[in-house]
């Protein structure tokens, strides 16, 4: 591919142990009036503005002649002068944020997604781009590869050298991991896909490929309609960062990075699925299903994604809550978790959406909207005015698939028909298009459930769909800190109920308040976020006291609590209330062959 039919583009490890990439983009014909370079300020699917320019460090430009004035005109845009061309860009950008959204570099390992390193040439976005990935120099890097879905052009497979896409948009959406990373490979939906293992691990990769196919496998026949489902790509990567703590995930069009805790992967010899192995199964699910929801079939708003600013929808809780539904059942339906691990993860789902009071406050289309300035930017009063629109959306689209099912259809049906009008179309999903779709295969209206549930408050009544499949839904108090819920309480049965204070601590070796829930005891003591307490009833606060006082003081007790609010110390009188009934957990009931059967079709398993 010559210059004059594409953008040039050239990565290189400037200094792994300095964490700096240079970046070259080389334009053959530059405007006139002087070529305008312009950087991303976010990554699709990760809803804030990031400001990736910030970690430029230092931008020129040269051309055949020599250096050429390049000056910025704005955050994220520099503009050159007006010179004969080939004009070429060099930015070195430093890497050194361990996540799946922008850039990282040092001894071990690079690894970078293109909107925060490549710069976009305005008036080019659809010429086509080429980019060589440069071997490192440094002899200790010497055993890195490369890998990613971008299409080679010329490279070998996991190789360094020049690599292709179609144009701007298609670059950006192929990260990139180099690195010593372990290797494994399975076939599903027709196509290759590789699971590529940065960081020090002792997983099982044949174990984790041979459960990835299964989970894979399914939900490219979801989307096909029928077994042997094709996938909507040729090759595909998971590209996976084992770190000692760490967790997160994004989606692209035919990769995603998935940062896990090396104890999430399987162990050789392990038995079963373990919560950590279940844990990362249902992330690399969830990324997996994004390679149609929101991938492909996408809201109107992000055709094509203006990436200079905010997009704003209030489909997110379809696109990331149906997305969260379908991980987990991928998972059970693809016969890689037994149904009392699914029924589990979906009681820990409940709990973790009850617990919060923000719920009644926003809805999750209001949530879906505001994700910019809310859900990407909590602070201490998050859980009383804020929703997720992952948690409560996936319990929203729960609740609307087994509405459906009353009525003879299903969102599986929702999410083909979805797949075949928009997503194979390319056209974006209109703001109204899943309310008028789902009303469409069901048959009967369904203004009042969106009213309700999407664009209103309500909580999905879920016990009561649920029941109608043999499986009934238990509500309790928190036994602790650590409840997070899904299974039966160890205190089932006794009498004297728990008590509460209203407040999550935030761990660490001081009981710092870290939220104080709306209308609860502490708020209403007169404490709020960021208090540290130092005693209770005159003795030294911790958080073994603070179970203590939970599980052995009774409703109406009052306490006195000591806390610092900055440096100043305060007591307040704290009257302990009932701690609520917050926790859920889910239970099969013996059921008749009619019930059962429609059990089954739902979770795939009898």
């Amino acid at each position: 591919m010559s210059a004059t039919l594409s953008i040039q583009y050239r990565i290189a490890v400037l200094d792994a142990l300095a964490h700096l990439f240079e970046v070259q983009c080389t334009v053959a014909t530059p405007d006139a009036v002087g070529q305008r370079f312009r950087l991303p300020t976010w990554i699709p699917g990760s809803y804030l503005i990031r400001e990736f320019a910030r970690q430029f460090t230092r931008v020129h430009a040269r051309n055949a002649s020599g250096a050429v004035a390049i000056e910025k005109e704005a955050k994220d845009v520099w503009r050159a002068a007006p010179c004969s061309g080939p004009l070429t860009v060099i930015a070195e950008i430093y890497a050194y944020d361990l996540s799946v959204r922008t850039a990282y570099l040092d001894g071990d390992r690079g690894y970078f997604n293109g909107p925060s390193v490549f710069l976009c040439p305005d008036g080019l976005e659809a010429v086509a781009c080429e980019v060589e990935i440069v071997a490192p120099t440094d002899s200790g890097l010497s055993r890195w590869r490369v890998a990613t879905a971008m299409p080679r052009r010329g490279a070998a497979l996991h190789g360094f050298g020049k690599y292709g896409a179609e144009n701007y948009d298609a670059l950006i959406d192929h990260p990139v991991e180099m690195s010593d990373f372990s290797l494994a490979s399975f076939e599903a939906g027709g196509a290759v896909h590789d699971i590529a293992i940065s960081g020090r691990h002792r997983a099982d990769t044949d174990r984790l490929a041979a459960d990835l196919q299964k989970v894979c496998a399914w939900q490219c026949d979801l989307f096909h309609g029928a077994p042997n489902g094709r996938a909507p790509f040729d090759r595909y990567v998971f590209l996976v960062a084992a770190v000692g703590e760490g967790y997160g995930g994004l989606e692209h069009r035919a990769s995603t990075s998935l940062l896990c805790k090396r104890d999430e992967l399987p162990l050789p010899g392990m038995n079963g699925v373990s919560t950590d192995y279940r844990t990362f199964l249902g992330l690399a699910s969830h990324e997996y299903f994004h390679s149609w929801n929101i991938k492909r079939i996408k809201p109107a708003a992000f055709t094509p994604y203006d990436l200079a600013r905010e997009n704003y929808t209030r489909q997110l809780w379809a696109f990331e809550g149906i997305t969260s539904y379908y991980d987990d059942l991928a998972l059970v339906r693809s016969g890689v978790i037994t149904i009392d691990d699914f029924l589990e993860l979906l009681g820990r789902t409940m709990t973790t959406v009850l617990r919060g009071p923000g719920r009644a406050v926003q809805s999750v289309a209001e949530s879906s909207f505001d994700a910019w300035i809310k859900f990407y930017r909590q602070d201490e009063n998050s859980p009383n005015a804020v929703v997720s629109y992952y948690a409560k959306g996936s319990l929203v689209a729960l609740s609307l698939d087994l509405t459906l099912r009353r009525h003879g259809a299903s969102l599986d049906a929702l999410m083909r028909a979805l797949w075949r009008r928009y997503g194979e179309t390319g056209i974006g999903v209109p703001e109204d298009g899943i309310p008028r779709l789902a009303a469409e295969i069901a048959g009967v209206p369904l203004d009042d459930f969106f009213a309700r549930y999407v664009y209103g408050t309500e909580d999905p009544l879920l016990a009561a769909l649920l029941g109608e499949l043999g499986i009934t839904l238990h509500v309790r108090a928190a036994e602790g800190t650590t409840d997070r819920g899904g299974k039966p309480g160890k205190r089932d049965g006794q009498d004297k109920p728990r008590v509460w204070i209203g407040a999550k601590v935030a761990a660490g070796n001081e009981p710092r308040l870290q939220h104080v829930y709306r209308g609860g005891p502490a708020e209403c003591a007169g404490l709020a976020a960021g208090d540290v307490l130092v005693a209770i009833d005159g003795l030294r606060a911790s958080e073994n006291a603070l179970e203590k006082l939970c599980s052995q003081h009774a409703p109406g007790d009052t306490v006195a609590l000591h806390a610092f609010r900055r440096d100043e110390l305060r007591t307040v009188a704290c009257a302990l209330t009932a701690a609520p009934h917050d926790t859920c957990w889910l239970a099969l009931d013996a059921v008749g062959d009619e019930v059962g059967a429609r059990r089954a079709a739902w979770l795939g398993r009898a």
